[in-house]
């Protein structure tokens, strides 16, 4: 395992979210992009060495609408950036992520109740 790459936030407002992340914790921008596979606007910022990524629903019906529908804004998940083998996805392939990387989300039930997503720069 490499360690943790990120924590993924859903929020309502993208824009707003970057700005409040910059105001309150010297947020920078590091990179943004949409990721119409998985329905999300991204943006991940870092606040010192860690990086967190906020991600807002490009729709109603996608993982993280459904989400913030349930549950409202809060915290998404946790990437871990590994070479995981013998654990029970959701995806049953890796998929496009934010900076093109391949990732994957683990089921909650393997990782006690938390999403897990595996990230991997695909080398």
């Amino acid at each position: 395992m490499r360690g943790i790459h990120h924590l993924a936030v859903a929020v309502r407002d993208l824009d707003e979210a970057i700005e409040t992340y910059g105001r309150l914790f010297g947020a920078e921008l590091e990179h943004r992009d949409t990721v119409s596979e998985q329905g999300v606007e991204a943006a991940a910022v870092l606040v010192g060495s860690s990086r967190i990524e906020l991600l807002a629903a490009t729709d109603e019906d996608t993982p993280v609408g459904r989400f913030l529908a349930r549950r409202g804004p809060g915290m998404h998940h946790v990437a871990y950036e590994v070479d995981a083998e013998g654990v029970d996805l959701i995806d049953r392939s890796p998929r496009r992520g934010l900076y093109g990387m391949r990732v994957a989300f683990l089921d909650p039930g393997s990782v006690d109740g938390v999403l897990a997503e595996l990230v991997s720069d695909g080398r």
